[in-house]
């Protein structure tokens, strides 16, 4: 065998490699659903957990990473967890291992679920006329709707295990379960109704 050979060979071998490749070594995301066709395009899930930054100077290269990591990066916001990317990734991975028990489900496929339902429709700007702040209903862009489903579910964990028993991975898992059934008891889809209703008194 010639060195060409055995280079193609090579090549075709990380390429299988890399096709068969399942986040954090066991979740297929090869055959995703999505219900929302709106956010479809804004909604990226690759087995890539920690891309370092690759998208950080790049003006809406947001949506293409991984939908897990802007979680994990949502995760990161609060004054506990900033910075620590890795104890991100960590508590994503043990949420999405307890969504695997509790409902026999791909969690990633929970997780899209969660950010579909999540995801507000309309929301409120202020308008000023004369000095007068009025109140308008506009609709979210997809990109605006993936990002406060995201912010929602985070914070709903947060709130959840703040100064409480229950730890973050454990929050995050029924925030992502319930989300999915959209439980409207639960923080983020309480959050959603909310911003929708007020869109809704200010037509």
């Amino acid at each position: 065998m010639s060195a060409e050979e055995a280079e193609t060979e090579d090549a075709a071998d990380d390429t299988e490699e890399t096709a068969v490749a399942d986040l954090f070594g066991v979740w297929d995301v090869s055959e995703i659903s999505y219900a929302d066709p709106s956010t479809k395009r804004y909604v990226t899930v690759t087995p890539i957990a920690h891309t370092m930054g690759r998208h950080a100077s790049k003006q809406f290269e947001k949506s293409q990473v991984s939908l897990v990591e802007r979680l994990a990066n949502r995760l990161m916001k609060t004054g506990q967890n900033a910075g620590k990317k890795q104890q991100a990734l960590k508590i994503v991975r043990e949420a999405f291992e307890a969504v695997h028990e509790r409902t026999e489900e791909n969690p990633v496929q929970v997780l899209v679920t969660a950010v579909e339902n999540a995801a507000p429709r309309e929301e409120t700007v202020r308008l000023k006329y004369g000095g007068i702040s009025v109140p308008k209903a506009v609709d979210v862009a997809p990109q605006r709707r993936v990002d406060q489903a995201l912010k929602f579910l985070a914070d709903g964990a947060y709130n959840d295990s703040f100064k409480a028993s229950t730890t973050a991975a454990e929050a995050l898992a029924n925030q992502l379960v319930r989300a999915a059934d959209y439980d409207v008891q639960v923080y983020a889809i309480s959050q959603k109704e909310e911003k929708e209703r007020v869109a809704a008194a200010a037509r």
